[in-house]
C-alpha cells in the first residue's frame, strides 16, 4: 500500500514559521526523522515532495505550494480515487484543539478550515486521515481561548509563534512525526487511541 502524507500551510518564507503552517512543520519532522530525501519542488504537482518507506510501506510527502485555500489542486493529482483517499493523510493546524495537542480523526467534515474543505472538494470525499495539530491559547484554568470574528482568526492563523509557543510545537511536531509512523505502521485507530489522549 502507499501513503499519501500532504501538510498543509502557505509557500513563501514570510509564512515559515506561522500557527497556519503547523502542518508543514509536521511533514518536515517526519521528513527528517525518517532520513527521506529532502523535499524538492515538483512543478506538475505544485508542490515540494519527497518518497520513501517506512519497512514495506511506500510512502509520498508533499507540501502544496499553492496558498491553504487551495490545498486540494496538488493532493487531487495524487489521490484520484475513494480508495486512494483511505490512504492519505493531510495534516493541519486547528483553532479547536490548544497548543500542544493533536488528534488523528478520520471522515471528519472540515470543521470551516479552508485547506481541509479544498482537499474534500477535490478528491470528492472526506474519507480521509487527519492528524489535526491545536493551535489555540489556553486559560490557566485549561480552557481554549480561540479567536473569534474572522478578522482576528486570519490576522492569529499568520502570526509567528511567539518564543514559548515555538518551543512546545518543536515538540508537538516531534510528537506529529510520531503518529504519522504509527498511522502507517499500525493503523488509524491504534494511532487514535495513542495519541489523542495525550
Amino acid at each position: 500500500m502507499s501513503f499519501i502524507i500532504a501538510g498543509l500551510g502557505n509557500p513563501g518564507e514570510e509564512y515559515q514559521d506561522t500557527r497556519h503552517n503547523v502542518g508543514r512543520m509536521v511533514v518536515d519532522a517526519f521528513v527528517k526523522a525518517q532520513d527521506f530525501p529532502a523535499l524538492e519542488m515538483s512543478k506538475v504537482l505544485k508542490a515540494l515532495t519527497s518518497e520513501g518507506k517506512l519497512k514495506k510501506e511506500k510512502v509520498v510527502v508533499l507540501e502544496p505550494e499553492t496558498f491553504m485555500n487551495k490545498s486540494g489542486e496538488s493532493v487531487a493529482k495524487l489521490v484520484k480515487t475513494k480508495k486512494a483517499a483511505a490512504s492519505l493523510i493531510v495534516v493541519h493546524d486547528d483553532l479547536d484543539l490548544p497548543l500542544g495537542r493533536l488528534k488523528v480523526s478520520f471522515n471528519k467534515s472540515s470543521g470551516g478550515h479552508r485547506g481541509v474543505e479544498s482537499v474534500i472538494k477535490a478528491v470528492k470525499t472526506q474519507e480521509f486521515i487527519r492528524v489535526r495539530v491545536g493551535i489555540s491559547p489556553e486559560t490557566a484554568g485549561g480552557k481554549l481561548k480561540k479567536p473569534q470574528g474572522d478578522a482576528l482568526v486570519n490576522d492569529f492563523i499568520v502570526d509567528p509563534f511567539k518564543k514559548a509557543e515555538a518551543d512546545i510545537m518543536k515538540k508537538v511536531a516531534k510528537r506529529g512525526a510520531d503518529a504519522l509512523v504509527a498511522i502507517i505502521l499500525e493503523g488509524r485507530d491504534k494511532a487514535m487511541g495513542e495519541f489523542n489522549s495525550l
